[in-house]
């Protein structure tokens, strides 16, 4: 179907993950011992967790998912997670022979933050040729994440890398398009990014991510510039058929649109010890942003909504256990209070 008034629900594509999340005290320096709190399996990556996270979030939705896992017990467990979830996983392959990509991601406690050891696996296998939108009926692709995937991040094509190629594809078939990145150094990020701003309709990202994209990088950790994420999402837009740049930080997030339009929009005042890890917050929010846009809701409901997934997920170190209904993931989030900006 190519009609987009026809269209309903969301594909994702790209990375698989299993997290094996472990909780330690506080991250070592070298050649220091920590001790481990707790520790389990869980699914991650950007196809993963957006599609858990938006099937939370609404489970009338239909969401459907395609990637690639190794067949091994990882593998199994994702399989059987993506299915539990109510996802349709027709394209959720099997590679025989290969081990499914997975990280050790260690958060620690006196501090939430994460730490994440790569196993790219099935992900240095996964190619353009694994993407068949022809009989998706889905009106948005979220598709990620750039850097991790060895085929994928090569030329394809004609295109310069296969996300370019997997985001055309799918313009071609009628979906509206979604790139999910991770903060890689700035000017790979550029380079890889660049090729697949012609084929996008949406760009939802952080402040390091927004500047590396434009050009404009930034050090991690320094103060949020909102303006500065304002000119960056500005810069890109002037060159391309984006629809909507949405940037996000810790303090708030802004949106601007083709027509010129921004919204400025503050995140949740959470309580610190509310927050059990950030694992997978990015993925919430951009989920609650795309539930939104496929919504068309009004973009302030559509960022309070990506500010009240985000926070949901923080309330456990796993990427998607923690994130509910919208209906009270909103709830959630008037209680705790925005913050000032």
């Amino acid at each position: 179907m190519s009609a987009q008034t026809e269209r309903f629900g969301i594909i994702t594509g790209g990375t698989w993950c299993a997290d094996h999340n472990k909780l330690v005290e506080n991250w070592p320096n070298e050649e220091e011992l920590v001790k481990i709190i707790s520790e389990e399996i869980r699914g991650g990556g950007s196809a993963c967790n957006l599609a858990i996270d938006i099937k939370r979030l609404d489970p009338e939705l239909p969401v459907s998912t395609i990637g690639l896992l190794g067949d091994d017990a990882d593998g199994q467990l994702l399989l059987q997670q993506a299915q539990s979830e109510g996802l349709e996983c027709s394209e959720l392959t099997v590679a025989a022979g290969q081990r499914t990509t997975f990280t050790d991601a260690f958060t620690a406690q006196d501090s939430a933050r994460r730490t994440h050891l790569f196993h790219a696996g099935t992900s240095d296998v996964l190619n353009p040729d694994h993407f068949n939108f022809s009989k998706s009926n889905a009106r948005i692709l979220h598709l990620g994440l750039p850097g991790l995937h060895a085929q994928m991040d090569g030329s394809w094509d004609g295109e310069e890398n296969g996300w370019a190629a997997v985001l055309k594809k799918a313009q071609v078939e009628g979906l509206q398009t979604n790139l999910e990145v991770c903060s890689l150094p700035a000017e790979r990020l550029h380079s890889l990014i660049t090729p697949c701003l012609q084929y996008l309709d949406y760009l939802i990202v952080n402040e390091f991510e927004i500047a590396a994209v434009a050009g404009r990088p930034t050090d991690h950790g320094q103060e949020t510039d909102v303006q500065a994420c304002i000119s960056n999402a500005r810069l890109l837009l002037a060159g391309t058929d984006i629809k909507m740049i949405i940037v996000h930080f810790p303090k708030g997030a802004v949106a601007v649109s083709e027509g010129g339009e921004q919204l400025v929009s503050p995140s949740i005042n959470m309580p610190s010890n509310m927050i059990a890890g950030t694992n997978g917050a990015g993925d919430a929010f951009a989920a609650g942003a795309l539930y939104g846009l496929h919504q068309n809701w009004p973009i302030d409901e559509t960022l309070k909504l990506a500010h009240a997934s985000a926070a949901a997920s923080m309330r456990h170190i796993g990427t998607t256990d923690a994130v509910v209904s919208w209906q009270e993931c909103i709830k959630l989030a008037d209680g705790f209070g925005w913050r000032d900006l």
